[in-house]
């Protein structure tokens, strides 16, 4: 098949990549940029933006199905942004659908969509979860606006799916791990809360999984079609075990130090008001939303992924630390 994976580039993105090739699909990545590492798999690529409706409407020309990934993330920046790149970029994912006739679309959502203050989600799955409240962060407000707009597209002639991998980690990830080891190398990095709260990761090669499976499964009238999941490795971790495991595996010094939950949402509340006047560059060290998250327990029941699509995580929570492990050692490649 011919398929359309729009932000390839990126840390999932090129693992969807790369997995859609070796299954045999022709592959087109829509990126803001050029990727060598995309070019050296044999994927097309087209530039652009995702706020641009013509861009999109060209490179989705003749494709089959669609894995929309692309998305502006973070915990700082303009809601108008937010908005351009996850909403107004998902409307025009949709249109394109519409207008090729192409009949499959898997979403890469994420469960900020569901998040409220410091409700706490133990066990949770997308029916029993409701989607959040009073967003701090437009990443969250926006990421919910374009999910439900993918899976109130569901119909006979176009199946959708919305997956929501937690807080992907693995080889080749350039956000979360190198700000965790500049951080704590900095002595800047703190534990908000007791750290014992329990939360949800997903490997890279397993949340690129999900998307496969789910592909396999999807069409018109199917179990997972018009529905949203939660996916992780399925090993709730205590936020201080996760957070050392991961610096540990980059040969980084552990955060032993804490900061309460009040302490980090009011240092949160005047790093957002300081970026908005001043404004700073960068995001904050910061802010209300990261503080909430990072205190609070989430973690999810794969049941239904597993029941729907045949969802099993393949990389353990240990097996992925010894593969980053490896990949981070001197002229390790990355695979």
């Amino acid at each position: 098949m011919k398929i359309l994976v729009t932000g390839g580039g990126g840390f999932l993105g090129q693992a969807l990549c790369r997995g859609l090739v070796e299954r045999g699909h022709h592959v087109i990545s829509f990126n803001r940029g050029n990727y060598p590492v995309l070019q050296a798999l044999g994927v097309g690529q087209v530039q652009g933006d995702l706020a641009d409706a013509h861009a999109l409407m060209h490179a989705a020309q003749g494709v089959d199905a669609v894995f929309h990934n692309a998305a502006k993330a973070g915990a700082w920046g303009s809601y108008k942004s937010y908005h351009l790149a996850n909403v107004v970029g998902t409307d025009n994912v949709l249109a394109a659908c519409r207008a090729h006739g192409i009949g499959r679309l898997v979403y890469t959502s994420t469960p900020s969509v569901t998040h409220r203050a410091t409700h706490p989600v133990e066990g949770g799955t997308a029916d029993s979860v409701p989607y959040g409240e009073d967003f701090k962060a437009p990443y969250a407000a926006t990421k919910t606006i374009a999910e439900k707009a993918v899976l109130a597209a569901n119909d006979a002639h176009l199946a959708t799916i919305a997956l929501r991998p937690r807080l992907i980690w693995g080889p080749g990830d350039q956000q979360i791990l190198p700000r965790l080891v500049e951080r704590a190398k900095a002595g800047r990095l703190r534990i908000v809360g007791s750290g014992e709260n329990y939360v949800d990761t997903t490997y890279i090669d397993n949340a690129a999984q999900a998307h496969f499976d789910a592909f396999e499964h999807l069409a018109p009238g199917a179990a997972c079609a018009g529905r949203a999941y939660f996916i992780s490795n399925g090993e709730p971790k205590p936020m201080r075990e996760l957070l050392n495991a991961l610096l540990d595996a980059a040969g980084a010094p552990l955060v032993e130090k804490s900061l309460s939950f009040k302490a980090a949402f009011r240092i949160g509340a005047v790093c957002e008001a300081l970026w908005k006047v001043l404004p700073l560059k960068g995001e904050p060290p910061m802010t209300r939303f990261l503080a909430e998250q990072l205190s609070t327990a989430h973690w999810y029941d794969m049941g239904p992924a597993r029941r729907d699509f045949g969802y099993v995580p393949r990389v353990s929570f240990d097996e992925g630390i010894t593969k980053l492990k490896e990949s981070l050692r001197p002229n390790a490649a990355v695979t």
